[in-house]
């Protein structure tokens, strides 16, 4: 997917803010998206890529979206 040679990160995700990051990315019209740069663009839609071909994520029904969904606003520091 990705060239030979590019530099690459691994991060461990909370499985409730992937659920959450990938029905945002899945509904949000990204021209919308306040950006300053178009790589933000780019960078947004490779992330959700990854989440939909590498997780199973995509076969999450409403009902887990709304689970997760606050879960990650319970966890709410700010």
């Amino acid at each position: 997917m990705y060239p030979e040679g590019l530099d690459m990160v691994d991060i461990r995700l909370w499985r409730a803010d992937a659920v959450v990051l990938f029905d945002w990315l899945a509904s949000v019209d990204l021209n919308q998206v306040p950006i300053t740069h178009p790589a933000q663009k780019q960078a947004l839609m490779d992330l959700f890529t990854r989440l939909e071909t590498e997780t199973d994520i995509p076969g999450v029904t409403q009902e887990d979206i709304d689970a997760a969904s606050a879960d990650v606003a319970r966890d709410m520091g700010w």
